[in-house]
């Protein structure tokens, strides 16, 4: 039996995630803002499945999801950092503190998380998977924050899996193009033309492609042969050029 850690399990992607890991009989503490699904969660599997009710946009709850984790599964085999949201608008009229909050949960909550666990998921020979986005590949005018925090996860994911090449752990980033679930509601993105895109993949698919490329070990992972292309098209192209084109794309999306 695997022991898993999600973050972010309360809908969605992370949902679907948790959902593959218990149909093959492990164990899954999962962190959601929500009591209910929490309680649905833990309800679905009884003594495999735990839902903890924390806002990783509080710095103390990393240490909070280790002790409870540890308390309930021992150690860590598969850590994933699920948990994300983002936030459109123009940079000079968005507020700071959902940015602040965006950062703490984006970035620093999956850096102390993947710090706090590796040495147990070293010890286990175990596996982390990172979600990202076709975000981290350009700059993203009008998402300017969320984009960047995406760019710094998959460096991070790069680097890491780098240093632990031979150790028998694997870190793998999770790159989904646009996905439908809550996301687009919290980035104020739910009424506008995004939420019509061609490039969509389905979050069955997409928990599904992520899970079996990081039991790979595969390092980049990216749903869907139209988001592949466009991420191949993105490294040839000058950065200016690739800047502008997402400017347009973000203010149509806006529109």
């Amino acid at each position: 039996m695997t022991n898993w850690l999600i973050t972010g399990a309360g809908g969605g992607l992370g949902q679907d995630l948790a959902a593959a890991a218990l149909a093959r009989g492990d164990k899954v503490v999962a962190t959601m803002r929500s009591a209910e699904a929490a309680a649905a969660f833990s309800a679905s599997a009884p003594g495999r499945a735990l839902g903890l009710v924390l806002d990783l946009a509080r710095p103390e709850n990393a240490a909070a999801v280790v002790a409870e984790a540890e308390s309930w599964l021992g150690q860590v085999d598969r850590l994933v950092n699920n948990a994300g949201f983002g936030l459109a608008g123009a940079f000079a009229d968005t507020d700071w503190n959902q940015e602040a909050e965006m950062l703490q949960v984006n970035i620093v909550a999956v850096t102390h998380l993947t710090k706090l666990f590796l040495p147990q998921i070293r010890a286990r020979q175990g596996k982390v998977l990172n979600v990202a986005s076709t975000a981290a590949f350009q700059p993203g005018p009008f998402m300017a924050v969320y984009y960047a925090t995406k760019a710094y996860l998959l460096s991070f994911t790069e680097a890491l899996a780098e240093e632990l090449e031979g150790t028998g752990v694997t870190v793998t980033c999770l790159c989904p193009g646009p996905v439908k679930t809550n996301f687009q509601r919290r980035a104020y993105l739910e009424d506008t033309r995004v939420v019509n895109s061609p490039l969509f993949v389905d979050v069955r698919d997409v928990a599904r492609i992520g899970y079996e490329g990081m039991h790979r070990g595969k390092r980049i992972v990216i749903p869907g042969w139209k988001n592949r292309v466009g991420v191949e098209m993105l490294r040839i192209s000058p950065r200016a050029t690739v800047t502008k084109v997402v400017r347009k794309i973000q203010e149509k999306k806006n529109g």
